[in-house]
């Protein structure tokens, strides 16, 4: 009697087995797709949404809309996993897919995203190269699961995996160099365009920057305990990072503030020395008058932007005689509120360090303390 019931109950829990199996497997399939639908919805509203400042500029700014669409419609090759989550080949590509390729795609994109089309092509050649890398070690994979036979061998598959953990390696690398590359650009770009650098909205730029390490812990671990169950709850955050990486990037006007004050020198006509040094005495003149004489330093969100629309000439002309005559816009214009600050203390010698900093121009006194000891003496 008691085997019996043992064998009943024992029969009762396969079933159960079975069933939670099966829903898994439904549960594989159906994570995967929202994932793919919101890449097609990045993907969607990158190729269609756009504003003026890269129609103006098309010959400048690096199309980036083109590079984030083609990466994220890649998505798709994973649908044999979405219409058959059973099929072994389906998962060898879908485990293999985030560890080999993510790391690649974040590294394009920043460098597209945060550069300009001068410091793209710097660096387009070893792009190219990551790219071809990533895409040759993919292939096999993507051909193995979508024909229905199959392709690769089981001595394939070992070589398969050991390429795509060598090339993930590689990619590592890879995006470190992005993310090193453009933490340069970053603070390049901060100290061209604002005189205060917590005018810059670091805080956007480091999330983008920092992609990579926050996206990490969601790549390995399906791969690494190769866990349809576990890639299934990491598809659900990565859908989630493509809404937010959509909310973030639409609005493109944001790159304008690091886009680069140089233009292609080709396009700029040579003067006459002479008149080239009368021009650039006027605008030194001018700027002179707004920043210095009207005291515009004093304004803790001054801006180059502001100094260019008080001058009779174009930005690139502006830029470059900050660069001649005064070093450049940053370190100008906290010259003089460095100079402000220890006049105004001297005139207010029961004045706060604080009171005395807002009143000279910086947002605060950390700001003036980091201003003071990054300007040479």
């Amino acid at each position: 009697m008691n085997n019996n019931k043992k064998k009943c109950n024992f029969a009762i829990d396969l079933v159960k087995y079975d069933m939670i199996e099966t829903n898994n497997y439904y549960w594989y399939g159906v994570t995967l797709a929202v994932y793919i639908v919101t890449c097609l919805m990045f993907s969607a509203v990158r190729a269609f949404h756009n504003c003026g400042t890269p129609k103006e500029r098309r010959n400048y700014i690096w199309p980036d809309r083109k590079m984030q669409v083609c990466i994220y419609l890649t998505a798709l090759v994973l649908l044999p996993y979405v219409l058959n989550p059973h099929s072994e080949a389906a998962w060898l590509l879908m485990k293999s897919y985030f560890p080999c390729t993510y790391y690649f795609y974040c590294g394009a994109l920043i460098f597209c995203f945060f550069g300009t089309v001068r410091q793209w092509n710097v660096w387009k050649t070893t792009n190219l190269i990551a790219g071809i890398i990533t895409f040759l070690v993919m292939l096999p994979l993507i051909l193995h699961a979508w024909i229905p036979s199959g392709l690769l061998t089981p001595e394939c598959i070992k070589i398969c995996n050991v390429a795509v953990i060598a090339v993930s390696m590689i990619m590592v690398v890879y995006n470190g160099v992005a993310m090193w590359q453009v933490w340069k650009w970053m603070r390049l770009s901060r100290d061209v365009n604002y005189s205060n650098p917590e005018d810059f909205p670091m805080e956007y730029a480091h999330r983008m920057w920092a992609s990579p390490i926050i996206l990490t812990p969601f790549l390995w671990p399906a791969y690494i305990m190769d866990s349809p169950d576990v890639m299934a709850w990491m598809c659900i955050p990565l859908s989630v990072f493509n809404v937010v990486l959509l909310l973030n990037v639409m609005p493109i006007w944001r790159r304008a503030a690091i886009l680069s004050d140089i233009e292609d020198e080709d396009t700029i006509i040579e003067e006459n020395n002479e008149l080239a040094e009368e021009r650039n005495n006027r605008i030194a003149a001018e700027i002179e008058q707004f920043v210095n004489t009207e005291a515009a330093y004093l304004d803790p969100h001054l801006k180059l932007e502001q100094v260019v629309e008080r001058c009779s000439f174009s930005r690139i002309y502006v830029s470059r005689v900050f660069i001649e005559r005064f070093g450049s816009f940053y370190d100008y214009v906290n010259g003089l509120r460095l100079d402000y600050y220890e006049h105004y203390m001297a005139q207010h010698p029961n004045s706060t360090p604080e009171a005395a900093a807002e009143a000279s121009g910086f947002t605060s006194y950390k700001a003036y303390t980091n201003v003071k000891e990054r300007l040479p003496k």
